[in-house]
C-alpha cells in the first residue's frame, strides 16, 4: 500500500471520524478533568488526615516515659519530675496528670500557674473507665476548641491500674495545615461534623456556612463540587480523621480550580483542527518525497536490531524534520554503542568487585584457624607433642592460604562459565579430616564436638581443591552459627550420587531463610559478619560438578546442609 494511501486513510480516520462525536468527547473530558482536579484535592485531604491520625498514633510512642511510673508509686517528687520532662520534651502537651484507680487526681504538672489551681480532675463518674483499665492503649476525646486553639484530652491506663491524664495542643497541627496551599488560595481545614471549622486567630477564613458543610458531610459524596461561600464558589475535596472526631477538607475557589480545564479544551480544540489540516496537505503534498527517507530509516533500524551499530543512514536522503530525525537516529545507534561498551566495563568491574569480596570471604576460615592454634600454643597448656602437631598443622594452614587466591580467581571463572572444575577420583576420609582439623581450634573455643561418620574406602569424583572450599565453607559457617553443642560430618553414596552432610546443634532456620540463605549478598543473620557469597559459591561449585547444594532446617532444631555429587562426569 503507497504512503498516500496510509495517508488518506489517516486522514478519514483521525480526522472526519472524531469530529462526529468532538462535542461529546469534550464535554466527557471537561467532567473527567473536572473529577481528576476533585480526585487530586481528596488525595490531599487523604495524606493530611493520614498524617494527621499518624501524629495521635505515634502518642503511644511518646507516652513510653509512663511505663516508669508504677514503679514510683512512693515517690512523688519523681513522679513529678517524670512529668515535668514528658511536658519539656512535648511542646504540645498542656498539662499532665496522675490519676488513682478510681478516677480522682493525684497530682498534676503544667505549664503555667493557672492550670495548677484549676479545679481536680475527677473521672470516677466515667462508666467506661473500667473499660479503659483492662485495654492498655491511648483513649482520645474529641477536638475541642479552646481560644488559644484545637485541644484533645487523653487518658493512658498505667501498669497498677491508675491512669495518665493529659491535655494535647493541636496548635503545631493546625498552624502546619493553614501554611499548605492548593494552588494560590486553596487550603486545609479541620472541621467539626456539624460544620464548625477549628481556625487559629489569622487564619484566612473560608466564608462557609457550616449548614452548607455539614449537608455535604451527610452525603457521604467526598467530592465538593460547588460549595456556595461569601468569597465565590468552593470546590474540593473531604476525609474523615477518627482519632480526632473531625474531617479534614481541602478548599479551593472554583474559578481558580478549574482555570487549566478550560485553556486545556482549547488547546484541544486547536490540536485537532491543526492535525486535520496537516493530515490532509500531508497526504497530498508530501506523500512521494516522504518515501525516500522512510526507506531509508527502516532499513537502518534493520541493521541496527541485527546488531550492527556502525550502520549510519546518509542525511541527504531527508528534508526538514526528517533530516533531523535521521541525524537523531545516527546519534542514537552511535550512542547505543557507546553505551554497549560501558556495559561491558561495568561487567568487568563488578566482576573485579566480586572476586575481591570472594577472597575477603574465603581468607577468614583458614585465618581462624591459624588464630586458633597461636591461642592454644600461648596458653602454655599444650605438650611439646602437642606443639609439635599445632605448629604442622599451622604450616598446612599457610600453604592453604598461599593457594587461596589462586582457588578463588578459579571459582569466579566457574561462575562466569569460562572453566570447569578437573575432577578426578580421591579418597573422601582424608580430606574431611583435613577440613576438620583446620576448623578444630575455632570449634574447641566454643566447646563444640566436632564428629566425623565416613568410611575409609569412600571414593569421590570431584575437583579436590574446589570440594576442601565446599567442605571447608559448610564447617566454618557450623562454627559460626552454632554456640553449644556438636557438629557432626557423615558422608555416604545414595542413588549412584556420592552424598557429604554437615549438621549441626545450632538455632536453626525458617523456611523463607532456607530459600535466601543461598542468594548473593544474602546475610540470614544480619548480625553475622561477611558478605554473604560463602554459599552462594559453594552451590554455584557444587552445580559445575554437575550436582547441588541443600539445606534442611527447622527453627530451635539445628540445620544440615547436603551436598551431592555425581559419581561419574555427567
Amino acid at each position: 500500500m503507497s504512503i498516500f494511501s496510509k495517508l488518506f486513510k489517516l486522514f478519514l480516520t483521525v480526522v472526519l471520524m472524531p469530529l462526529i462525536p468532538m462535542a461529546l468527547l469534550l464535554a466527557y473530558y471537561q467532567n473527567r478533568q473536572q473529577d481528576n482536579i476533585l480526585e487530586t484535592h481528596y488525595n490531599l485531604a487523604e495524606i493530611v488526615s493520614y498524617n494527621t491520625n499518624h501524629y495521635i498514633e505515634n502518642l503511644n510512642w511518646r507516652l513510653s516515659f509512663s511505663h516508669r511510673i508504677p514503679f514510683l508509686t512512693d515517690k512523688e517528687e519523681s513522679i513529678q519530675a517524670v512529668l515535668q520532662n514528658a511536658l519539656d520534651t512535648n511542646p504540645d502537651f498542656v498539662f499532665l496528670a496522675v490519676l488513682d484507680q478510681s478516677g480522682r487526681e493525684q497530682l498534676r504538672t503544667s505549664r503555667s500557674a493557672a492550670e495548677e489551681q484549676d479545679e481536680k480532675i475527677d473521672l470516677s463518674t466515667d462508666a467506661s473507665l473500667a473499660d479503659m483499665a483492662q485495654n492498655p492503649r491511648i483513649y482520645l476525646t474529641a477536638l475541642q476548641q479552646t481560644q488559644a486553639a484545637p485541644v484533645a484530652e487523653f487518658v493512658y491506663p498505667l501498669a497498677d491500674g491508675r491512669f495518665l491524664y493529659g491535655v494535647l495542643s493541636l496548635y503545631d497541627l493546625l498552624n502546619q495545615l493553614q501554611q499548605m496551599r492548593i494552588g494560590r488560595t486553596g487550603q486545609v481545614y479541620l472541621v467539626r461534623p456539624d460544620g464548625d471549622f477549628f481556625l487559629l486567630p489569622f487564619q484566612w477564613q473560608p466564608g462557609v456556612k457550616e449548614a452548607d458543610l455539614k449537608q455535604v458531610f451527610d452525603s457521604k459524596n467526598r467530592f465538593i463540587k460547588k460549595l456556595p461561600s461569601q468569597n465565590g464558589e468552593m470546590v474540593g475535596a473531604y476525609a474523615p480523621s477518627a482519632p480526632l472526631g473531625v474531617y479534614v477538607v481541602v478548599l479551593q475557589p472554583r474559578e481558580e480550580a478549574l482555570r487549566s480545564l478550560y485553556f486545556s479544551n482549547i488547546v484541544i480544540f486547536l490540536f485537532l483542527l491543526a492535525i486535520a489540516t496537516l493530515a490532509y496537505f500531508g497526504a497530498l503534498t508530501f506523500s512521494r518525497s516522504l518515501g525516500e527517507p522512510i526507506a531509508a530509516l527502516a532499513q537502518g533500524a534493520r541493521e541496527v536490531s541485527r546488531g550492527n551499530l556502525d550502520h549510519r543512514v546518509n542525511e541527504d536522503v531527508g528534508w526538514g524534520e526528517l533530516q533531523e530525525l535521521i541525524a537523531s537516529f545516527n546519534k542514537m545507534t552511535a550512542d547505543l554503542k557507546d553505551y554497549q561498551a560501558l556495559q561491558i566495563k561495568n561487567q568487568v568491574s563488578e566482576m573485579k568487585e566480586q572476586v575481591f569480596r570472594s577472597v575477603a570471604h574465603d581468607l577468614r576460615a583458614p585465618l581462624l584457624g591459624l588464630q586458633g592454634y597461636i591461642y592454644l600454643l600461648s596458653s602454655g597448656k599444650a605438650t611439646e607433642e602437642q606443639k609439635h602437631e599445632y605448629l604442622q598443622r599451622m604450616k598446612e594452614g599457610a600453604q592453604n592460604l598461599s593457594s587461596l587466591l589462586e582457588d578463588v580467581l578459579a571459582v569466579s571463572r566457574v561462575e562466569a562459565g569460562m572453566t570447569l572444575p578437573q575432577r578426578q577420583s580421591l579418597s573422601l576420609r582424608p580430606l574431611l579430616q583435613n577440613v576438620l582439623h583446620t576448623i578444630e581450634p575455632s570449634a574447641q573455643e566454643k566447646g563444640l564436638r566436632l564428629d566425623l561418620d565416613c568410611a575409609e574406602d569412600l571414593k569421590v569424583y570431584a575437583d579436590p581443591k574446589l570440594l576442601r572450599r565446599i567442605v571447608t565453607n559448610l564447617l566454618s559457617n557450623a562454627v559460626k552459627f552454632t554456640q553449644q553443642g556438636f557438629i557432626a560430618t557423615q558422608a555416604y553414596e545414595e542413588n549412584g550420587q556420592t552424598v557429604v552432610s554437615v549438621r549441626d546443634s545450632g538455632k536453626g532456620m525458617d523456611e523463607k531463610q532456607c530459600r535466601e540463605v543461598f542468594e548473593k549478598y544474602r546475610q540470614v543473620d544480619e548480625t553475622a559478619e561477611g558478605y554473604g557469597l560463602g554459599l552462594f559459591i559453594s552451590r554455584q561449585l557444587a552445580r559445575a560438578h554437575g550436582g547441588d547444594l541443600t539445606v534442611q532446617s527447622l527453627p530451635g532444631q539445628g540445620s544440615t546442609f547436603i551436598l551431592r555429587l555425581p559419581k561419574e562426569e555427567k
